[in-house]
């Protein structure tokens, strides 16, 4: 059985192993598995934009005539060179035509991207099976991925980053392979002509519209909006935000309104309280609205609360989604009390 896990998924994309004629790439994340795929498939062939040695197919789209893969996995070239294939899983169960390619070695090396399948799918047991064929799981970006991911597409530029400016990203980038190459694209294509790129490139284009889906998702549960506070996080998880992330902007939040809740119980003004707080102007009117609906004792339990589902969110990942928006739950339906008790 091969299945490779890890650091070892990596090193085989970055250089495979030529007794492997057959790779399996799947897992939840699509953005990973499809651009694993694309290293791999392009470098199998002297050129990847040439449609003669890299042979893309789609499962969907083979209707009933799935052999076609067995067919272009044994042709030879005509001019010889070297050739690939590239199938892309679709919902059409196209096992049938991989299981030849698994008995007997084909002629030319053939990548199947997928998604995440289960230990028991006919396909991935037959791939892991295999003396030829190999299985590369892929899962979400981790946050020790992710510098490696800015290195790499900035480096592809002819850029570096700062410190600053990497660990900013870090923070902001979320799972989702194909939005984080995406927002570090944009990046990059904004820092053109620099040689790096500092921690104010990085405030100047990822850093707003993250801000905005957090002050939006950070007003919706301190002002007990649960139902805003549901669509701000699924927009906010859309984009590609990391659940632990989330929650930590709103221990952050709930951490800066405790200690302003207790500047103002001491008797300081409001005014001294924000400058304290570095609450932006625009920021100012609902950073008060939080104030005047969450006590001390409140704002403790809140705090709690975020700090478990934190916790429970970076040893389990893949209860992110419902731990942040249990927490969040619970957080608006303390502030709706709260209104509900001073009005």
């Amino acid at each position: 059985m091969v299945a490779l896990k890890g650091g070892d998924v990596d090193r085989f994309v970055r250089k495979p192993d030529p007794r492997f004629s057959v790779v399996l790439v799947y897992g939840p994340d699509a953005g990973l598995v499809h651009e694993r795929c694309r290293h791999i498939a392009r470098s199998l062939v002297d050129n990847p934009d040439d449609a003669f040695q890299l042979i893309r197919m789609d499962g969907d789209d083979l209707g009933g005539d799935a052999s076609r893969i067995v067919d272009e996995a044994n042709t030879l070239g005509l001019f010889g060179g070297k050739r690939a294939i590239w199938v892309r899983l679709g919902s059409r169960q196209i096992n049938s035509a991989i299981e030849p390619l698994l008995t007997a070695k084909p002629e030319n090396p053939i990548v199947i991207e997928a998604g995440d399948l289960p230990a028991k799918h006919a396909l991935r047991s037959g791939i892991e099976k295999s003396g030829h064929a190999i299985a590369l799981p892929c899962y979400a970006d981790e946050g020790r991925d992710l510098p490696r991911l800015i290195d790499e597409i900035l480096g592809e530029h002819g850029l570096k980053a700062t410190p600053e400016a990497k660990t900013l990203m870090t923070g902001l980038l979320g799972a989702d392979r194909l939005l984080s190459r995406s927002e570090i694209e944009k990046l990059a294509l904004f820092a053109r002509g620099k040689q790096m790129v500092g921690a104010e490139d990085v405030e100047a284009i990822m850093a707003d519209a993250s801000a905005l889906a957090t002050d939006m998702l950070t007003d919706a549960v301190f002002m007990g909006d649960s139902v805003g506070a549901d669509i701000a996080l699924h927009r906010s998880l859309k984009e590609g935000q990391d659940s632990s992330v989330i929650v930590g902007a709103l221990l952050r939040h709930a951490l800066v309104l405790a200690k302003s809740r207790i500047g103002l119980d001491r008797g300081q003004t409001m005014q001294d309280v924000e400058r304290q707080a570095r609450i932006f102007f625009k920021r100012s009117p609902a950073f008060q609205r939080h104030l005047s609906l969450w006590s001390l004792s409140s704002l403790e339990n809140a705090i709690t609360t975020l700090g478990e589902a934190q916790a429970a969110c970076r040893k389990n990942a893949g209860l992110g989604e419902s731990l942040v928006s249990r927490a969040c739950l619970t957080l608006a339906i303390a502030a709706r009390r709260s209104q509900a008790g001073r009005a």
